[in-house]
Formats: structure tokens, sequence, C-alpha cells
């Protein structure tokens, strides 16, 4: 049964408990079965940057089959992805064979051209400027999305890059900025990204870590949706507004994991 509120109390006891499930889990141990294993095989921050984000791009689906598709990515870049997207053109597409779900040749001939586009004017990083009026990481993918889109490409490819303006939680693309943003102790999370402080990250939303916080009480929202992504982290940077993803693992694990 969900709470519908919680006092003060609840709220510390909860705090607690999430936070001893963040030191359970936030360890070298959670990146072996994980997609983030993938794009710990790279040092430069720029391969990166391109390998993280075509992983997050296809992180949906079990875990196993998401690995197997991001190493077929690598091998397509040659294992040099910073310097093939540098070079690549559209005809090297006779090469390439590549499909996960509904992830196929013709999105990722276009998602080379966009992350070409953008490192030959400014790079990922800065590609995530901030929104006028939306807080946080959720105001940049809105921002980031208008400019990836910038490169023409098919109107079907647009679903692959969710976007908040409709209502998304944009799980995929928030975990890539986890990634890349927040700086870990234990080395799971990359923390390359200096100019975005951790405090504007949101977790990485989905159907498990959303019903974990439904029976927690932190979500009374049905839908998982922005909007239950902005009740969440309401109660997430309460409990720590310097680093609230962190939170992310504590979630992942009771409901992966343990099957809370």
């Amino acid at each position: 049964m969900v709470k519908k509120s919680m006092n003060t109390l609840d709220l510390i006891e909860l705090k607690d408990f999430l936070d001893l499930k963040v030191t359970e889990f936030n360890t070298s141990n959670f990146i072996a079965d994980d997609p983030i294993s993938i794009v710990h095989q790279f040092t430069k921050k720029e391969d990166i940057e391109i390998v993280g984000f075509l992983v997050a791009t296809i992180a949906w689906g079990n875990r196993r089959s998401i690995i197997t598709s991001a190493k077929k990515l690598v091998n397509i870049m040659g294992n040099d992805p910073h310097e093939y997207i540098l070079n690549y053109q559209t005809e090297k597409l006779a090469e390439i064979s590549f499909v996960h779900r509904t992830f196929n040749t013709t999105d990722l001939d276009f998602f080379f051209r966009s992350l070409q586009n953008i490192y030959k004017k400014e790079g990922m990083e800065q590609a995530f400027t901030p929104h006028p009026s939306v807080f946080g990481t959720t105001g940049r993918i809105i921002q980031f999305r208008k400019r990836f889109l910038e490169t023409p490409h098919e109107a079907r490819s647009e679903k692959h890059l969710s976007n908040p303006e409709k209502g998304s939680a944009a799980k995929r693309i928030q975990m890539y900025l986890r990634w890349m943003i927040r700086k870990d102790a234990n080395n799971v999370d990359f923390g390359i990204w200096k100019s975005i402080p951790a405090s504007e990250l949101s977790i990485p939303l989905d159907v498990h870590t959303a019903n974990i916080s439904r029976k927690l009480g932190l979500i009374t929202r049905t839908q998982t949706d922005g909007k239950a992504l902005e009740e969440l982290m309401g109660h997430l940077r309460s409990f720590d507004p310097v680093d609230p993803a962190k939170y992310d693992y504590a979630l992942f694990g009771l409901g992966a994991i343990e099957k809370f």
C-alpha cells in the first residue's frame, strides 16, 4: 500500500535506509553486469562521451542484450569512437548493419552525423546548455534535443531521443548525464563533465524504480512520466541536495536485485 504522505520521522528513517542501500549497491561490483561496463573500456574524454551516449540510447531491454549490441557499436567504430565520428561519411552506411529493437542502421547514421556536427562545433558537454525556465538536466535535455535534431534526419529517428516537453521522464538520457556528471568515489559514474553540478541531476526513472518509489511513498502519481520524476526528485533533493542522483543505485538495487 502506497503512503499518501509521510511525516518528518518517516522521511528521516527512509533517508537513512536509502543511504544504506546506496552504500551497498554503488560499488565497482555494479559495473560488470551493466551496460556502463562498455563505456569503462575507454579513457579518452570524447570516447567516453560518444560510447556513453550511444549505449544509453539503446539501453532498453535486458542488460545482456544491451551489452551485446553495445559491443557491436564499438566494433563498428573500430574501437576509436571520436576519430570515427570526426571522419564519418554516410557512404559508410553500406558497411554497417545494426539493429537493436527499433533502433536501426538509418537511426545510427543520423546519430553519427549529428554527433559529428556537435564535435566539429562545440562538444557534447557544451551542447547541454541550461534552459531559461526548466531546472536542471531536464531543461538541458530539452536544449540538447533541439541542438541534436538540427542535423537532417528521418522523422522516425526522433523517437530515440526522449522529449521532456511532451512529458517524458527521459530515462536513458538522464542516465547518460548521471554517468558524465556525477563524481563517483567508487568509479562507477565518470564525473568527467565539470561545468554541470551533480545537484542538477535527476535519476533515470523507469517502471522498476518508479514502482519501488511508490512502495516507499516517494511517488503518488500513477504514471511513470516527467511529473512523477519531478515529485520523486523533490524528496531525493531534500535527502541530499548535492548528490541526489546517487539514490538511483538504492532504488535500482532494491527492485532489480532484492526484488523489494
